[in-house]
C-alpha cells in the first residue's frame, strides 16, 4: 500500500516537473530555496552571509534568475539541506547480476552504425 501511495505521488511529481522549460524549472527551484530559507527563519541577509555569497546572488537564485551551481549548494549548505543533493544526482550501482554477464563496465556509449547501403 505505501508503494502505490509512493509511486502515485512521484508520477505526479514527474509530469509537474517533466515539461517544463529550464527557464521554468530554474524559478521552481528558486521558489523552493525563498521557502526553505523563510522555513529556516533566515532573511536574505543572514542566510547569505552565512553561505558566503552576496544578497544579490541569493536574490537571483530565489528568483530563478540565473545561478551558479556554486551559490546553490552553499545555500543549501548554509540551510542545512544537503540531503537532496542525492535525489538530484543519485550515485549509480552496479547490479551484482549484470556483473555475470558482462567483463567490465562501459567506458563510453556508441552511437549505433548506420547499416550499410545494400546490406540487409
Amino acid at each position: 500500500m505505501i508503494d502505490y501511495y509512493f509511486n502515485r505521488s512521484y508520477y505526479a511529481y514527474m509530469s509537474e516537473t517533466t515539461f517544463k522549460t529550464p527557464k521554468e524549472l530554474q524559478i521552481t527551484l528558486g521558489e523552493r530555496v525563498r521557502r526553505l530559507r523563510l522555513a529556516r527563519n533566515a532573511d536574505q541577509r543572514a542566510a547569505a552571509s552565512k553561505a558566503g555569497i552576496s544578497e544579490r546572488a541569493l536574490r537571483n537564485l530565489e528568483a530563478g534568475r540565473g545561478s551558479t551551481v556554486e551559490t546553490l549548494l552553499r545555500t543549501l549548505k548554509a540551510l542545512d539541506a544537503l540531503q537532496g543533493i542525492e535525489m538530484l544526482a543519485p550515485e549509480v550501482t552496479v547490479d551484482p547480476l549484470a556483473l555475470l554477464h558482462t567483463s567490465k563496465p562501459p567506458q563510453r556509449v556508441r552511437r549505433p552504425r548506420k547499416p550499410r547501403e545494400g546490406a540487409e
